[in-house]
């Protein structure tokens, strides 16, 4: 038995529906590459606000929203943050989805627009989306012309090299060295580039000091770049130290900066040295103006024997009394004594006529 295999025809116009609303019925979409930024206005004049939102960024990272003038999203701020208005940015926390929304109010940025709304990361693997706004009433010029020639480009990891001496520890500036590879994708050559490294503390903006490089960079080649940076003095804490060529930051680098605890120790000794220095000055300046009584001898420190008992003697009568007292009152308490009576003043050892004495003779009387 044969049968007939009937083929189902379906419209053009049905295929092109499903098509389309396939993506929102479940199916795979291409996500955006890299974070997202979208205002709720395009345009806006001072002293007003804009909600910005965003998506793709890192889960509960610590983004920055600022105002620039003299950027577009394809060529970035020129200028860094010199462009934005620092005293009105924002911050804001992602979500463990990596969305945040924000309120920011508009501000006039101290160059002229076009403007954008530039948020970037604060800490971490930097990051950044920028989102055209119209500030209404600000003025607006052109931007300066791109460079032709060599293009420098960052061809491997920043690295901070060296490390503390011991007068870092009493609060020296700390120094290290920035190393980089850099190598001229353009089509001519560099000739001295001049850098500029800057290190920023917690939310602050980073100080920029010029660097140059001497050397010539012809296009196509690489070269390795060592630029010093240095801290003010008992600086301490976690640090971003940045790299900036031709108005735009090239890399990030954190670096954590110990506490210099050799100067908390000197705070501290010198909280115990003076005080006592004080008082000791203090108690000789007492003592010298301090009033004396009249006729009042100064006491001295003297060495004294100690007085042993005097054991009593047997008197001359046979009892036992005192100590007879000595002939001379000058001599002292343990000088022999003297024979009453002799002219001479012949010494004599101690003796007793008690007629019960077994030395003393004893006379018989008559019988």
């Amino acid at each position: 038995m044969s049968g007939k295999v009937r083929v189902l025809r379906v419209p053009a116009v049905v295929v092109a529906l499903i098509a389309l609303f396939l993506p929102a019925l479940g199916g795979p979409a291409h996500a955006a590459d890299g974070p997202v930024v979208k205002l709720s206005v395009t345009q806006a004049g001072a002293g007003g606000s804009v909600t910005v939102t965003g998506s793709g960024w890192r889960s509960h990272t610590l983004l920055m929203l600022l105002v620039c003038g003299r950027a577009t999203p394809e060529r970035g701020v020129i200028g860094g943050t010199n462009s934005c208005a620092n005293g009105d940015g924002r911050a804001v926390t992602t979500d463990a989805q990596g969305a945040f929304s924000r309120k920011l109010p508009v501000a006039e940025p101290p160059v002229p627009c076009p403007c954008v709304v530039h948020v970037a990361t604060v800490t971490g693997a930097r990051a950044e989306a920028d989102a055209v706004l119209q500030v209404a009433g600000h003025p607006v010029a052109p931007l300066p012309a791109e460079q032709s020639g060599g293009r420098l480009a960052i061809l491997s990891d920043t690295r901070l090299t060296g490390s503390s001496g011991l007068l870092t520890w009493f609060g020296a500036p700390p120094s290290r060295t920035l190393v980089f590879t850099v190598g001229n994708t353009g089509a001519g050559a560099i000739k001295d580039p001049v850098f500029q490294v800057g290190s920023a503390h917690g939310v602050f903006a980073p100080q920029w000091d010029d660097r140059q490089w001497h050397g010539t960079l012809a296009p196509g080649r690489k070269a390795e770049v060592r630029l010093p940076v240095e801290l003010s003095a008992g600086a301490h804490g976690d640090y971003i130290v940045s790299l900036k060529y031709d108005g735009r930051v090239l890399a990030e680098q954190p670096w954590g900066v110990g506490r210099p605890w050799g100067v908390t120790l000197f705070w501290i000794l010198l909280c115990l040295v003076v005080p006592a220095a004080l008082f000791r000055v203090g108690m000789a300046v007492v003592d010298r103006v301090r009033p004396r009584r009249p006729g009042a001898a100064r006491l001295t420190r003297t060495l004294r024997l100690p007085q042993l008992p005097r054991l009593p003697l047997l008197s001359r009568t046979g009892g036992r009394g005192t100590e007879p007292p000595p002939t001379n009152p000058t001599l002292p308490w343990f000088a022999p004594d003297s024979v009453p009576g002799d002219p001479a003043g012949r010494l004599s050892a101690p003796h007793n006529d008690s007629p019960t004495s077994p030395t003393t003779p004893t006379t018989k009387g008559p019988t």
